[in-house]
């Protein structure tokens, strides 16, 4: 690496990245800087601290972005309903701008030249941080030790025990966490056709062991954004945070997920995501209840393209940028409560209210009440249906 004195590094304290600090180290003989945000990931902080002096890093930063990954990045994507390719809540892809962001701002404190990620060549992390980095700050090298190194694990095992690294029992897999949810990858993972063994999940219970009787929770939203849990105001970080508990011990959230990564890969995914899909379910369904029969066919759309961005990398794309103006705008209206009945690893809407529903009971109903005037339908069923009736005509013809 021609040209750079001092590295900033993401750094988890967990095998990927402590390997990339011996690297950076050895190989190319420049000063590291370790920077650990806290989105809520279980972590002992002192222990990932340690660790990074111990490995002989200059200084070690420690920034706690919980409440700002919520405001920030997890409210949009409830907004947003974003569930990739139906399944994946974003968990871990929100987070990285998020991570990008403060590595650049750390850099600019430390007058560095690079930041670097522990990052593989074969996932998406690399181009979500990577481009966000170069965004922000077009002058900063970005070094992928793994990447560039091309580690496979089992080599990466064998050069942290070669230097003095500590290799937990579990290394075999690779794991990612934040308050959001939970990735979980290799070993026996990417077996496709091998069901995930129990001991990979540490945030819910098997469904089939999970509580015989369900329980109801209930989600307050203003604006879009979920304020209130059973009637009790908090903020979003410990919403979340009651959300994963609650769900978790119903067997909520678990996900197994065949997902076409950006750089052309199908890889196996296990995630565990509680919060994430109890809160992505009730948002979507008040949504049906406040937003017009036309909004409701083309939100989806919208929130499509909205998740494909955040997922390939493109947080700072404007278009993101023109996507979140919309769907902001029709957020003013998302205000209410839904109840959710939690049960053997689901999550169902059982009611919702809103003081912008558009449902019209009076118009609804089927008692004699009704305001709807029945006769009218003949002529609106013969309008709607003219265009296909002419052409089944003129076909048979």
């Amino acid at each position: 690496m021609k040209d750079v004195e001092k590295v900033v590094l993401a750094y988890s304290g967990g095998l990927d990245t402590s390997v990339c600090v011996k690297w950076l180290e050895e190989k190319n003989n420049v000063t590291v800087v370790t920077v650990i945000i806290d989105v809520g990931q279980p972590k002992d902080f002192k222990a990932v601290e340690e660790r990074a002096y111990s490995l002989g890093v200059e200084k070690h930063y420690q920034i706690d972005g919980k409440q700002e990954f919520f405001d920030s990045y997890i409210t949009p994507a409830i907004k947003a309903n974003a569930l990739y390719q139906g399944k994946y809540p974003l968990d871990a892809a929100l987070s990285r701008p998020l991570i990008a962001t403060k590595l650049v701002e750390i850099a600019k404190e430390e007058d560095a030249d690079a930041v670097a990620h522990g990052c593989t060549g074969k996932g998406n992390d690399q181009v979500r941080i990577d481009i966000c980095t170069t965004a922000l700050n077009p002058k900063l090298k970005i070094v992928a030790p793994v990447r560039e190194w091309d580690l496979d694990r089992p080599a990466e095992i064998e050069y942290a025990k070669k230097h003095g690294i500590p290799v937990d029992a579990h290394s075999v897999y690779s794991i990612d966490e934040n308050m959001f949810g939970r990735s979980i990858e290799c070993g026996i993972l990417e077996y496709p056709e091998e069901e995930p063994p129990e001991d990979i999940f540490k945030l819910t219970t098997d469904p089939t062991k999970a509580p015989d009787e369900p329980e109801y929770v209930t989600i307050g939203f203003e604006k879009g954004v979920p304020v209130s849990l059973n009637d009790q105001k908090m903020n979003g970080v410990e919403l979340i945070r009651k959300l994963n508990v609650i769900g978790g011990r119903h067997g909520v959230g678990r996900i197994d997920h065949i997902e076409d990564r950006l750089v052309g890969i199908k890889s196996r995914e296990i995630y565990e995501c509680p919060s994430a899909m109890i809160l992505l379910e009730a948002h979507a369904d008040l949504e049906k209840m406040v937003l017009t029969r036309h909004e409701n066919y083309f939100k989806p759309i919208i929130d499509q393209k909205w998740t494909e961005l955040v997922y390939t990398g493109l947080w700072m794309d404007p278009l993101k940028d023109d996507l979140d103006a919309f769907i902001n705008n029709t957020q003013d209206r998302v205000t209410g409560a839904v109840k959710l009945k939690l049960y053997k690893g689901n999550q169902i809407v059982v009611g919702r209210t809103s003081p912008n529903s558009l449902y019209d009971y009076d118009l609804a109903t089927y008692e004699e009440i009704s305001t709807f005037d029945q006769k009218k339908s003949v002529n609106f069923i013969q309008l709607w249906g003219l265009p296909t009736v002419v052409a089944r005509n003129k076909k048979m013809k």
